[in-house]
């Protein structure tokens, strides 16, 4: 029977993944793919490697499933590109969006789950935002650019519909406000 921990990160999921994809990533699939696909790709080397090290590989070995992580990965994520959002937990108390992983990290270790699972995707998240956000803002260099080969399975082309010649439509609104 999956436990409160479990079923906060099914909701976060849902919750976060959806902001991320009609927000940050609207019209960029491939990218938002790409960062799950970084996402998962830290995790599991994280894991892997922390398996090697001889006081943490018990902590790392209890981690059999890492949904978790990639979960609070994408909360981490839409924190940190939307800090100034107002917040509540609960209806207990507020704060901004970027608090927002510590207080379900603080929640997590409330109800009893292992700190290790969410701090993972902490890691990947700010492994992500620092390589996406912050890097090149610093450098000008992408080094998380999509390759061209995960933006071809994908179809964020503007979709080109005929319109017939008898009808007449409406400019789109951006035409509309260009000075």
């Amino acid at each position: 029977m999956p436990d409160l921990d479990f079923m906060f990160h099914m909701f976060f999921l849902a919750r976060y993944c959806k902001l991320l994809e009609e927000n940050s990533f609207r019209g960029r699939t491939a990218d938002f793919f790409y960062m799950l696909l970084f996402g998962a790709s830290v995790l599991t080397g994280i894991v892997l490697v922390g398996g090697m090290i001889p006081y943490l590989s018990a902590s790392f070995a209890k981690i059999i499933f890492l949904s978790n992580s990639l979960t609070f990965m994408m909360v981490y994520v839409w924190s940190k590109q939307n800090p100034f959002i107002h917040m509540s937990f609960l209806g207990l108390f507020t704060f901004t969006a970027a608090y927002l992983p510590w207080v379900l990290l603080g929640f997590s270790v409330l109800v009893g789950a292992s700190a290790w699972v969410d701090l993972l995707g902490m890691i990947a998240g700010h492994a992500y935002y620092f390589l996406e956000d912050v890097y090149p803002r610093m450098t000008g260099r992408r080094p998380l650019k999509t390759p061209s080969f995960i933006k071809a399975m994908f179809a964020d082309e503007a979709v080109v519909v005929a319109r017939p010649a008898n009808v007449r439509f409406a400019p789109p609104a951006d035409e509309l406000h260009r000075d």
